[in-house]
């Protein structure tokens, strides 16, 4: 890193690892930047208060390190991390007030609360109510609902398509966790066949 070009400083842009969100954007000089690397924390210099400041050092709200690239100068840090809690202090996901999700990681929420469901067997729960049906009785509704989505395709409207191919995908994560898998298995599955070499077998 350039640490010259501006006064000891560069700037460090954050993004979340997962959902590519950019979270916020700080500075750091040499020092910062090699307690980033050993702690594993982000560490910037604020120009503030003329020191070193761990990002969550007060609030708990760590940044944890994932990756960390230099542009094709030099002197501008790019650093992948997974934020403990909201970044911004004024207690929103980033600094420009947005929120930090993509609705496609609700699968993943989806998925560890039909674990829990499947772990604990709550009374009166539609979920155990499907695992205590067995597995022909699943592999039956995901069935169902996947006609009733075709049904919609073919001859009924987009939202009505929606509607039941999110009942299918529902039970279609029941019936996998029934078996000890999950909804990650086939996005596994899809990102191996997402391979040049990948064959149908």
């Amino acid at each position: 890193m350039d640490f010259n070009k501006m006064n000891g400083l560069v700037p460090a842009i954050i993004q979340d690892n997962c959902t590519s969100k950019v979270l916020m954007l700080g500075y750091m000089n040499e020092e910062a930047y090699q307690k980033t690397l050993d702690s594993g924390k982000v560490t910037f210099f604020s120009r503030t208060k003329n020191r070193l400041w761990t990002k969550g050092e007060e609030s708990g709200n760590f940044l944890q390190v994932v990756s960390i690239q230099t542009d094709c100068d030099d002197d501008t840090l790019l650093i992948k991390v997974n934020p403990v809690g909201p970044v911004c202090h004024t207690g929103t996901d980033t600094c420009w007030g947005e929120k930090n999700q993509e609705d496609i990681l609700f699968l993943k929420e989806l998925q560890n609360f039909i674990n829990t469901r499947h772990a604990e067997m709550p009374e009166g729960s539609y979920t155990t109510s499907l695992f205590e049906s067995g597995i022909n009785k699943m592999a039956q509704k995901v069935g169902e609902e996947a006609v009733e989505m075709i049904i919609e395709a073919t001859n009924g409207t987009n939202e009505r398509m929606v509607y039941e191919g999110s009942d299918m995908l529902y039970h279609l994560i029941v019936m996998l966790t029934s078996k000890g898998l999950g909804i990650e298995d086939l996005v596994r599955e899809l990102k191996v066949r997402h391979s040049a070499t990948w064959k149908k077998h």
